[in-house]
């Protein structure tokens, strides 16, 4: 069971990323497809579902809030969080590794189809990298910082979650990506 604390957390970091994403609310962003949308809040749910149950394998243990959280200061905390998560992610992205990573990416779509457009690749692979980094610093660095037993993620169940984790991750990038460039085709 979740504490008071780590259910605002939660519901902060539910928030947090359509700001990571879109800079606003998803349910604000314009766009031809509503069922782009839908997919990314289907994706987004069970992200979470997934988060929560790693909150709970490493006992998840944030500092105690004394204050009353209303929506008004749940969405500024979202804010907050968000751009903190997006300016780490850059500084990250902007590294000689994530560089080498991004090459990498290049090497194989060009491989798998050599008349595609080189800008267009690499602009793609350093967005969806800077909002992989900024997703997984918003909800994993932090939390981690708070649990009381990290170390349960190197186990079996740990694992398991962690890999579930990443694919949503992935698939939730990928339909953010969507609607921002409204690619529904």
């Amino acid at each position: 069971m979740l504490s008071k604390e780590s259910k605002i957390r939660v519901l902060e970091n539910f928030y947090a990323l359509d700001y990571v994403f879109f800079g606003k609310q998803v349910n604000k962003v314009d766009m031809c497809c509503p069922l782009v949308k839908e997919e990314y809040l289907s994706v987004k749910g069970a992200l979470m579902s997934v988060y929560v149950e790693m909150l709970k394998l490493v006992n998840y243990a944030p500092a105690a809030i004394e204050e009353r959280v209303d929506s008004k200061a749940l969405m500024d905390l979202a804010r907050k969080s968000a751009k903190i998560a997006r300016e780490n992610s850059q500084k990250i992205v902007s590294s000689q590794k994530a560089r080498e990573n991004i090459k990498e990416a290049l090497k194989t779509e060009l491989k798998s189809n050599p008349k595609a457009k080189v800008s267009e690749i690499v602009e793609k692979s350093i967005r969806s990298k800077a909002f992989s980094l900024a997703v997984d610093n918003l909800l994993i660095a932090r939390s981690l910082k708070e649990a009381k037993n990290f170390k349960k993620l190197d186990e079996w169940e740990g694992r398991i979650i962690e890999d579930s984790y990443k694919i949503l991750r992935d698939n939730l990038v990928e339909a953010a990506y969507m609607i921002i460039y409204d690619e529904t085709d």
